[in-house]
């Protein structure tokens, strides 16, 4: 699943020194946390951070009390404040790092929170709806919504003949109806605003199907229909959660699908709308060409580029700086995500064995690469 980087942005324009750290953040034992926010600030300390960065940074790495374990937090810090500091549920899935940078390393956050995600839960019945904003891995974010609609004819009488049970029958109609648009508005609102990439649709089967015309068209597309009610009461809440992460994560695993087979596409074609390779990447990122960078960051690890305090914002040599103050040598996973971020682009981040034999990072662009120039491989 791709990440938006461009909100980003701003924090990776800012002037460092750059103070980070990655670490455990449950509570644990008494005395624990002073021992471990002594450390990360000796840490600093050895790395030349300011004595303002690392009193901010002793401060902000307290322990989550009150959260279960396991969990971690990463922190930002910059001018003796705390740029980010984010709660991320679960263990880390890289190794502890606190460092000292010219920008900002956010490569830990991206990869134990790979993306928001923000994703839909509604269980409609024919009066009324819940509705649930969610974010994957970002539970502080999630939002929910009552919506109540007119319960004035909202069953159907049995049995009865004639005029006058027509008349009933298509009266409760309309009141489903109108209880289904108001949901379905409502739907649009937040699946605009939050540009939420799945809706799952469950509760009462005439309803959701009411709630499902109504959408707009543009957000139809993006409906998983679940035969389920969310009873938080009873024992099928949790085979109803179940359901819903599987959901999830089958859009996941199908958005990954489409760049992939959007990359392998590109291949052979006379001008490519792609580029491997750490040179033809760093290139097209100058050009803000990148439209999704897909990046296997751990085969990168130990190759550097030279990070630039304005466009085109990363090179591999100072004379490709242009004139642009070069802030110093950094890892080739940081200067990319940062270049990517500043030029409004998207990350993937893959493991080994994704990408093809031989290749550690690639791009899809907004443009094709031209054709070369007549004569440009002459010798």
């Amino acid at each position: 699943m791709t990440e938006k980087l461009h909100k980003f942005a701003d924090l990776y324009r800012g002037q460092g020194p750059w103070c980070a750290a990655y670490v455990d953040a449950a509570a644990g034992v008494e005395g624990v946390a002073e021992v471990r926010a002594a450390d990360v600030r000796a840490a600093l300390a050895e790395q030349g951070a300011p004595a303002q960065d690392q009193q901010a940074m002793e401060t902000a790495v307290d322990p989550a009390y009150g959260l279960p374990a396991p969990i971690s937090r990463f922190v930002l810090v910059r001018q003796g404040e705390v740029e980010l500091n984010e709660l991320l549920p679960g263990p880390l899935v890289a190794p502890k790092n606190i460092s000292v940078d010219v920008v900002p390393d956010l490569l830990p956050l991206l990869k134990h929170r790979p993306e928001e995600f923000p994703y839909i839960v509604v269980e409609a019945t024919r009066e009324d709806a819940e509705i649930r904003l969610r974010y994957v891995g970002r539970p502080g974010l999630a939002a929910e919504a009552d919506l109540a609609g007119s319960s004035e004819d909202i069953s159907k009488l049995p049995g009865g003949e004639g005029w006058a049970q027509d008349k009933q029958q298509r009266r409760t109609e309309d009141t489903w109806r109108r209880n289904a648009d108001d949901v379905a508005q409502q739907i649009d609102r937040i699946a605009a605003s939050s540009g939420a990439r799945l809706i799952v649709l469950a509760g009462d089967v005439r309803a959701r199907g009411l709630v499902l015309e109504q959408l707009a068209e543009a957000h139809k597309p993006l409906v998983s229909m679940l035969d389920a009610e969310f009873r938080p009461e009873d024992s099928h809440q949790q085979i109803f959660e179940d359901q819903v992460q599987e959901r999830v994560a089958l859009q996941w695993a199908a958005e990954q699908d489409q760049i992939m087979d959007r990359l392998a596409l590109q291949e052979g074609q006379a001008n490519p709308e792609s580029v491997t390779g750490v040179g033809a990447v760093v290139n097209a990122l100058q050009q803000a060409q990148v439209e999704v960078l897909i990046l296997n960051d751990s085969a990168l690890a130990d190759r550097q580029l030279l990070a630039l305090g304005a466009e085109p914002w990363l090179a591999t040599a100072e004379e490709q700086a242009l004139g642009a103050e070069v802030l110093g040598h950094v890892s080739v996973p940081s200067a990319m995500l940062r270049a990517a971020s500043l030029t409004d682009a998207s990350l993937l981040l893959v493991p080994d064995g994704v990408l093809p034999d031989g290749v550690d990072v690639a791009a899809l662009l907004r443009w094709p690469v031209g054709p070369e120039a007549p004569g440009a491989n002459a010798t």
